[in-house]
Formats: structure tokens, C-alpha cells, sequence
């Protein structure tokens, strides 16, 4: 089969497996929509950029309140062109997907995989159920995943100062990915010319984020890790009360544990041949591949010591899927298979893939459907029954503020890093901020905050949402509240 042939048939495969999703969201949720608040976040973000908002979400207040800033701004670049549409979000969601797909394939051909199973490699990347949630899915996975596979082809030819580039964006992109830059600095001979190369460009690439973050948020990492990291090395550093036990054995073995449940969940081979992978990687490549692929094993760990918030496998694993070139591309060029029984090995494992995929688009079609029936229903609402210059106080800050368009304070701190302060002291806290800050209605699960919406006197519930199958949702209902009065 030629190079043309086999782009085509990669090409054709992520569509099918792009189809079955659609066609779940079309029977499931009746709506196109996206699966996560989270991507809304990243589209607001996005439109207010194309619009000359700068990165910002309520405008003329700038905060870095991404923690994929590169999404972000290729997504900005995307509605710049051919607006805010949701059919743009997801196109171009697919069209990184098949990259990623395409450039595994021309990577796993250049680590010696025979183009057979590096092509196996391309058709097993698009048709795991994972990535392909990820392609439609608006959020940074399937840019992640392409800037991984770029960073192995490019390693397998030995260009330093490509693989650095590309290594050094991944993390902007999905911040996981930054433990493949010292791997991939020290694969190769670690000379001093090297490191340098790696050095330069990483801090060249980062710093405009950086700067960016402390200009925001007054410490170089984005607003979002301050609300979500819970421990690790990051939280320590920032003030947090971090128990050695549970930083340095619980939360590891549970990350751990967490990773080999996904990667059997995402196909059961996986949690198999990677192992095997990675000690052949290190027998047939040396180090040039071999630390790389340790990138799999340190992966979970990483997490859990330096910035823990949720595991590995969380919202189908979105914090995990961008390493999935990384598995596969390994496993094609490792494992000592050829012939007859190379050919079975890859039917066995693209059959199971298959077998798994309408679940997981059965899975995506119910999360469109809840945030479509609660925070995009809630949106309209906003926009039909409030005050163009309201303020709401927000837990999800994603759809409602795109389709409102209103102010929002967050008051989870993605978007709103003043409140961080105040969220280390719990929900009292957060009465305290919402207090000072007075806005005019407060939206959120009633569950996550029973102090704050059980004050009667304080706030009136005016309308509200409850998911009959919640499947994705922070919880089963969302309450509108109107502030009465700001002493809460």
C-alpha cells in the first residue's frame, strides 16, 4: 500500500469514528453541543480574542484563565476566520485528530515499524474511543496529541531544535505533556550544545505565558492551577497544607493505579503491551526511544507529585489522551512481531477498538445532552430574563457566559484569581467574597455551596434546572438565585 493510499484510508477511518459519535449526539442529546462546560470556557475565551477582547473573559480585563493557552489562541485564530460556529470547534477538533493520526504513522515508520503496523498505529490512534470523544469534544486534547506525535517524528530524525519547539508547545497545549521535555532533551547524548537548544527555545516558547501569568495572576502559572491543584509539589509551594503521606505514597499508588485502569478501559491490550513497549524501546533503541517511552510509566506519578487535581483517567481521560500517540507509536516500532502473526496481532486490536467505540459515543452523547439541557438552556435563560448589565456569580462559567454574554465572577477562580484567598478558607470564604463583590444573581449547584443558598433572607431561588440522567454535570441541579441583599 502507498503513503497516498494509506492517508486516504486514515483519513476515511476517522470520519467513521467521528460519524458514530455524531450520530449519538443527533439521537442522544437531539443538539449538536459540547461534552464538557470546560470547552465553552475555552470558547468564550476564544470569541472574545477574535472579536479584538484580548485574552479575556469578561472583556477588558485580561487573566490567564487557560490552562491550554494554545488552544485557546489556535481556536481564537479559527473563529477569527470563519466565526464562532460550533461546526468550526469541531472541525477543526477532526482535522487535528487525523494529523496526529497521519504524523504517528510517519513517526512510527521512522522508529522502524513496518508500514503496515505503522499504519495500524494511525488507524488504532483514531478509532480509540478517547480520541475520538477528543475530536469533538472543543477541548486541547486532539492539539496535544498532534504536538506529541510531531515531537517523536522529529526526534526520530534528529533535529534538536525541532523537537525542542515542539516538545516545549505541547505543554501549552496540556500542561501534562511538560515531563516528555527532559526526556527528550536527555534521549540523545546529552551534550552541551543540546541542552542548550532544549533550553533556549523551551524558555523562549514559554516565556510569553509566563510573563502573561504573573502579569494576571501574580505567579508564573496560570489562575486555573491555583483553583484546581489539590497538593503536590505545586500546591506545597503555594501555601497549601500538604500531608507527606498522602503527597508522597497515597496519591501515587492512586494515580497509578487510576492510569493502568484507563489504559484497560481504553483497550484492554494496552495496559499489556505497553510494558513490553517500553523495556523493547530501551533494547532495540537505546535511550533515544527508551526515555521517551518512560514518559508512560512516569506519566501518573508526575501528576500526582508535582500538580494533583483529578487522576489520570478523569473526563475520559483528557489529561491522559495526548500520550496515546506516544503508546501506540512504541508499541509499533518495539515489539518484535512480523508476518502472519503481525497482522493478526493488529485485526485482534483494531476489532476490539471498534467493539468499544459505541459505548463511549453513547457516553459523549449524554454529556452533550447535559450541559446542552442545563448550563446551554441556562444561557438562553440569562439572556432572556436578566439585565444586560447583571452580574452573575457563577461554579460554571462556560456556557452561560458564552451565550449571555454577561459578566460573571467564577467562583471556582478559573477565570476570577482574586477569590483564590478566600476559597482556602471554604465555603465561608466564598460568603465572604460574594459578599464584597455584591452580584446581582448567583447560579450554581446548590449542593457544592448548602451554606451560601440556604440563606433565604439572602438569596431567592428564581428558576432551576435538574438533569434526569446526569451523567457529566457538576450535579443534578442548577438554581438561579437573585441576591436580595449583598450582607451574606
Amino acid at each position: 500500500m502507498g503513503a497516498r493510499s494509506a492517508s486516504l484510508l486514515v483519513v476515511l477511518a476517522t470520519v467513521a469514528a467521528v460519524a458514530a459519535f455524531v450520530a449519538a449526539e443527533r439521537w442522544i442529546a437531539g443538539a449538536p453541543g459540547l461534552p464538557l462546560d470546560d470547552a465553552w470556557i475555552h470558547r468564550h475565551f476564544a470569541r472574545n480574542l477574535a472579536e479584538g477582547a484580548g485574552f479575556s473573559y469578561n472583556p477588558g480585563t485580561p487573566v490567564a484563565g487557560s490552562t491550554a493557552p494554545l488552544w485557546t489562541l489556535v481556536l481564537g485564530g479559527a473563529f477569527a476566520l470563519v466565526g464562532p460556529s460550533l461546526l468550526a470547534t469541531k472541525v477543526l477538533g477532526v482535522v487535528l485528530t487525523a494529523s496526529a493520526a497521519l504524523v504517528s504513522r510517519q513517526a512510527a515508520l521512522a522508529w522502524g515499524a513496518t508500514p503496515l503496523a505503522a499504519t495500524g498505529t494511525a488507524f488504532a490512534l483514531v478509532w480509540t474511543a478517547a480520541l475520538a470523544w477528543g475530536a469533538l469534544s472543543g477541548m486541547e486534547v486532539s492539539l496535544a496529541a498532534l504536538l506529541v506525535s510531531a515531537a517523536l517524528a522529529a526526534h526520530a530524525h534528529d533535529r534538536p531544535g525541532l523537537v525542542a519547539g515542539l516538545a516545549a508547545l505541547a505543554p501549552l497545549a496540556r500542561p501534562e505533556s511538560a515531563i516528555l521535555i527532559p526526556l527528550f532533551a536527555l534521549a540523545r547524548p546529552p551534550r552541551a550544545r543540546r541542552l542548550a537548544i532544549f533550553g533556549a527555545i523551551a524558555a523562549l516558547l514559554l516565556a510569553p505565558s509566563v510573563v502573561f501569568n504573573l502579569a494576571t495572576t501574580g505567579t508564573p502559572l496560570p489562575a486555573t492551577v491555583a483553583a484546581k491543584v489539590e497538593g503536590g509539589l505545586v500546591g506545597w509551594l503555594a501555601g497549601a497544607d500538604v500531608s507527606l503521606r498522602r503527597a508522597l505514597l497515597e496519591r501515587p499508588w492512586q494515580f497509578g493505579r487510576e492510569w493502568v485502569g484507563w489504559l484497560a478501559a481504553t483497550h484492554w491490550l494496552l495496559p499489556l503491551v505497553i510494558p513490553i513497549g517500553v523495556v523493547q524501546a530501551w533494547r532495540r533503541h537505546g535511550p533515544a526511544l527508551g526515555l521517551p517511552a518512560l514518559g508512560l510509566v512516569v506519566h501518573p506519578l508526575a501528576m500526582a507529585l508535582l500538580a494533583p487535581y483529578r487522576g489520570p483517567g478523569f473526563q475520559e481521560g483528557r489529561y491522559s489522551m495526548h500520550l496515546l500517540p506516544l503508546a501506540l507509536v512504541v508499541v509499533a516500532a518495539a515489539l518484535p512481531i512480523s508476518g502472519r502473526w503481525q497482522r493478526a496481532g493488529i485485526a485482534i486490536y483494531l476489532v476490539v477498538a471498534l467493539a468499544l467505540l459505541p459505548r463511549a459515543a453513547e457516553r459523549y452523547g449524554w454529556a452533550v445532552q447535559n450541559i446542552n439541557a442545563m448550563q446551554v438552556h441556562l444561557g438562553h435563560w440569562v439572556d432572556s430574563h436578566v439585565p444586560p448589565r447583571a452580574r452573575l456569580a457563577l461554579n460554571d462559567v462556560g456556557a452561560i457566559a458564552y451565550v449571555s454574554r454577561r459578566q460573571v465572577i467564577d467562583l471556582m477562580g478559573l477565570v476570577t484569581p482574586e477569590i483564590a484567598p478566600y476559597r482556602r478558607r471554604g465555603e465561608a470564604g466564598v460568603i465572604d467574597f460574594v459578599s464584597r463583590t455584591c452580584p446581582d444573581f448567583v447560579i450554581v449547584f446548590p449542593d457544592w455551596f448548602p451554606d451560601l443558598t440556604a440563606r433565604r433572607s439572602l438569596l431567592e431561588p428564581i428558576y432551576a434546572v435538574r438533569l434526569t440522567r446526569n451523567v457529566v454535570a457538576g450535579g443534578p441541579e442548577m438554581v438561579v438565585y437573585r441576591v436580595i441583599r449583598c450582607a451574606l
